[in-house]
């Protein structure tokens, strides 16, 4: 069945890099009386959904923001509860990432994740390293903060041992020393559940993303839900500094 909504999106003005804040698990299993690790089963449906909806679409990366390192002060009843589901999950949709030719990565202190979790993910990593259709990264055990941490001390030690000159740090040099330096910045980051905050989410790649906000909580985003963000996108006129003047006649 095809989608009206879909129809209307421009296949030649899609962002190359969509990243998505999947937030409202907790309160959606809350409404329905429900303990929040019902919320995460649920979440997975709007995961596949998602993925495959960018996938049909031609979107080149995908990054969802599925574990943060502030996540690991949560009760640790729905942190088990969760690193299990990812076990499960990226275990049994290994098969369907292969057919749909779809790459699976991963950013964060993954090191840091429960060493089952760690190692089916990179079991996953490995076996579809050679997809090409669309990269799926999954942020885990992940922070913004800690990754640009991690990349200042990257720097400092390149400086300390006369590899790099200070003045030749340049903003590229930081880039390339962050988690995402193999693809290109967010052009749309999303958010749902209502919530207009980032949340240590990207905070150097999305300096010039279009944001979007949409109240419905994760487990109930649908392939509709993206196209809506996408045709929002398409409607806004991006600057980067400059004037509209400017913009349409390079447009022109």
């Amino acid at each position: 069945m095809s989608s009206p909504l879909k129809e209307q999106i421009n296949p030649h003005h899609l962002p190359r890099h969509v990243a998505i804040i999947m937030d409202g698990n907790g309160r959606w299993a809350k409404k329905q009386g429900k303990i929040r690790t019902f919320g995460h089963q649920g979440g997975v449906t709007a995961v596949k959904d998602t993925v495959e909806a960018a996938a049909e679409l031609g979107i080149e990366v995908l990054t969802m923001y599925a574990f943060s390192t502030e996540n690991w002060s949560r009760p640790k009843l729905e942190i088990d509860a969760l690193m299990h589901l990812l076990v499960e999950t990226i275990s049994k949709e290994t098969p369907t990432l292969m057919k749909n030719q779809i790459r699976l990565d991963a950013i964060g202190d993954i090191d840091a994740l429960p060493t089952k979790v760690a190692r089916n993910l990179r079991k996953t990593i490995d076996a579809t390293a050679t997809n090409t259709r669309m990269t799926l990264v999954l942020a885990l055990s992940y922070s913004s903060r800690w990754e640009i941490t991690k990349a200042v001390k990257a720097i400092a030690s390149e400086v300390k041992a006369g590899i790099l000159e200070p003045e030749a740090i340049t903003e590229d040099v930081v880039s390339k020393h962050l988690a995402t330096a193999e693809w290109p910045d967010p052009e749309l980051l999303i958010r749902t559940s209502g919530e207009s905050r980032i949340s240590n989410y990207l905070l150097w790649q999305i300096a010039y993303a279009e944001l979007y906000f949409t109240p419905k909580l994760w487990p109930d985003f649908r392939k509709e839900d993206l196209y809506e963000a996408l045709l929002d996108f398409q409607q806004r006129e991006r600057r980067f500094g400059k004037t509209t003047e400017q913009v349409k006649s390079e447009h022109a």
